[in-house]
């Protein structure tokens, strides 16, 4: 008898053992449950309402990455033709489908901004080039004298830091009605923390005064998608340029490469430009070269601003023997800035 109530007794205290430890599980999956809730309200309320945005990028420092490989534009001087270890360039073997449809686009509406950046002359002397800040100076030109941009920042070699950059972006109204973003010098890669899908990231090289920092191509989605306009241009004369495609990419925009994504990008004593900017601005804008559909419509301004981004990038492919430029055109037709 007295086993038996020993028993019975062990046998309840059990039980409550048991629901006490049940009750301790639920109540540790709640309190979790509420922290994990708590935690993504917090960081969705943080994001931009682009949902590939993840936030704006610090302005004094990148995010975290790893395996960096700064990859520098070549210059070449004389008649030296490219290393052997460049890879080559070139508009490559066979015919290219053209940019240009010959269909004008709609006309863009509201204010144009424009932010343009040439690097020459980094911090120190081992990574300095000759003509970044010459192409940067030819892009405000044909913005400013042929198509007419009032508001143009012009960043060159040491007043090109990473904050004067992203803060020239922030500074855009976000009711602009078209951007373009010009970029000339170098590249970098790696393994950055920029909450995009890529395993290996692309960055234009800027720096902060004293040494070269990179703006990463997740970092540049951020910092324009903010904005209401789809109207934005960008052009980078810089290696592994085709790399900022799949970050910036999207309906009404366009990305002007100077490279592939493990290409090089070239300068040369002979043009006193990057070889892509020579075709595309100089001679494709400036110089009106490019110019090759009439688009029949009496409201475009006369000639050389005729000239659509697809016109002169075809323009820059057909004639580049380095470079190997890309494209990505999310805009309906061509695009008259």
């Amino acid at each position: 008898m007295f086993r038996l109530i020993v028993a019975g007794k062990n046998l309840c205290e059990s039980k409550v053992r048991v629901n006490t430890l049940k009750t301790k599980i639920l109540m540790t999956f709640l309190a979790g449950f509420l922290v994990v809730s708590v935690l993504s309200t917090v960081l969705l309320a943080e994001k931009p309402d682009d949902p590939a945005g993840g936030g704006k990028p610090d302005k004094l420092r990148p995010v975290p990455a790893t395996d960096i490989e700064l990859v520098k534009k070549i210059s070449l001087r004389g008649p030296k033709g490219p290393p052997s270890w460049a890879g080559g360039g070139g508009a490559g073997k066979g015919k290219k489908e053209q940019a240009a449809t010959g269909i004008l686009g709609d006309p863009v509406q509201g204010r144009r901004y424009a932010i343009v950046v040439g690097i020459s002359n980094y911090p120190g002397e081992e990574n300095d080039l000759e003509y970044c800040d010459d192409d940067a100076v030819e892009m405000r030109d044909a913005l400013t004298n042929v198509y007419g941009f009032k508001n143009v920042t012009l960043l060159t070699d040491l007043e090109a830091t990473r904050d004067a950059i992203l803060s020239a972006i922030d500074d855009i109204p976000t009711d602009a009605g078209e951007i373009v973003f010009f970029f000339s010098g170098h590249g970098m890669r790696g393994i950055a923390e920029d909450n995009d899908n890529e395993r290996v990231d692309e960055a234009i090289v800027a720096h902060n005064g004293t040494n070269l920092v990179p703006i990463w191509d997740g970092e540049l989605r951020d910092a324009f998608s903010g904005f209401e306009t789809s109207r934005i241009i960008f052009v980078f004369d810089t290696c592994l340029a085709g790399g900022m495609k799949s970050d910036l990419e999207g309906p009404g925009r366009i990305i002007a490469m100077a490279s592939t994504e493990n290409g090089y990008s070239y300068e040369t004593d002979a043009l006193e430009n990057g070889e892509f900017t020579y075709y595309f601005v100089q001679e494709g804008i400036g110089g009106g070269k490019a110019n090759i559909h009439d688009y029949n419509d009496d409201t475009v301004i006369e000639q050389p601003a005729q000239v659509t981004v697809e016109e002169a990038f075809d323009y820059a492919r057909a004639n580049c023997s380095l470079d190997k430029p890309m494209i990505g055109d999310g805009f309906d037709d061509d695009l008259l800035p």
